[in-house]
């Protein structure tokens, strides 16, 4: 049974946790799950907060594929972990991946190629692990 002062906590938390940092509706929901709170008011909290304009799937993964981005991940990554906050469509186009996968080995290298095979598998190691994909770590190692 829900209860109006149950609906004013649940959404007095969600908006609590928006005001920390942008969070998606997945977020958000599990968050509240975790608190206690009924499906119920926490489909009502979110609904309102969006009416409101104070949630946003959009703003948050503008914000995260930003963020992710300056930490030098790729954007196999960043995809991945959108979606396991419950994004599916979002925009990584605005950024030169190419361009990030090249500076990251350069900073993390230097700027001389590596003339060994061993050597160049270990950095083309590394900017898979950071979240690169094919295309973009071949590029970073111009002939």
């Amino acid at each position: 049974m829900t209860t109006h002062n149950q609906q004013n906590k649940c959404y007095s938390a969600a908006l609590k946790m928006l005001i920390r940092r942008e969070h998606s509706q997945l977020e958000l929901s599990n968050k509240l799950q975790l608190k206690g709170f009924d499906d119920v008011d926490i489909k009502h909290s979110i609904d309102l907060l969006i009416e409101q304009k104070y949630q946003s799937d959009e703003r948050f993964s503008e914000a995260f594929i930003l963020m992710r981005y300056n930490q030098g991940k790729g954007p196999v990554i960043i995809s991945s972990e959108l979606r396991r906050r419950g994004i599916e469509s979002f925009d990584l186009s605005i950024f030169d991946w190419f361009e990030l996968a090249k500076e990251l080995r350069e900073k993390k290298f230097g700027q001389d190629l590596p003339s060994d095979y061993k050597t160049q598998a270990k950095q083309k190691r590394f900017l898979k692990s950071r979240g690169f994909g094919f295309d973009e770590i071949n590029q970073a190692f111009p002939r």
